[in-house]
């Protein structure tokens, strides 16, 4: 069994008072944090950080899929690393996800209900800007 360093007492290296467990919201990443409440120093959960560069690989990577015709709906494939990635950090895959058509030659699947209104939040943010 393996033991997390954010299950222990953490100390600031700094001011040598214990650090404090809190989460802060990134691109849709809740990242675990140990803050010093007296000089502020930040330390990042290292697996949080690590999903969240490998969020940035995928999300910096373009992926040529193909539009297929079955019956009267068309299909788009979606590549395994990003269902993958996806069930990772959901941990369960939900088979109905939402579509939205956020703009002329944009559309939005949303998987998770939690990132629905970060969605809707970039989509006022974008028409704000028109």
């Amino acid at each position: 069994m393996t033991s997390d360093i954010f299950d222990n007492t953490v100390i600031c290296k700094d001011c040598s008072k214990p650090m404090q467990k809190t989460r802060i919201l990134k691109n849709g990443f809740y990242f675990r944090i140990l803050q010093c409440a007296k000089c502020d120093n930040k330390i990042v959960h290292p697996e949080d950080k690590l999903d969240y560069q490998n969020f940035l690989k995928l999300r910096n990577k373009q992926f040529n899929v193909k539009l297929r015709m079955v019956g009267n709906s068309y299909t788009v494939s979606i590549p395994r690393e990003i269902v993958n990635f996806i069930n990772e950090q959901d941990k369960i895959m939900n088979e109905m996800v939402k579509l939205s058509f956020e703009r002329m030659g944009k559309l939005a699947l949303i998987f998770s209900e939690k990132n629905l209104f970060e969605v809707k939040k970039d989509k006022d943010q974008k028409e704000d800007e028109e």
